[in-house]
């Protein structure tokens, strides 16, 4: 499965995105399709990959 790994402490546009989507700076933040998960939940990224 293609994904992107982004750096938000180096890199400041992808910071920024990450307040935008989220409205905060807590990490890790993953991204499904147009839905966004804060933090390592397994049985909703499962939910979401499957």
């Amino acid at each position: 499965m293609p994904f992107e790994d982004l750096n938000v402490v180096e890199n400041a546009d992808a910071r920024e995105e990450l307040v935008r989507l989220t409205g905060r700076t807590q990490i890790p933040v993953i991204v499904v399709d147009d839905q966004v998960v804060v933090g390592f939940d397994r049985a909703r990224l499962q939910a979401l990959l499957a």
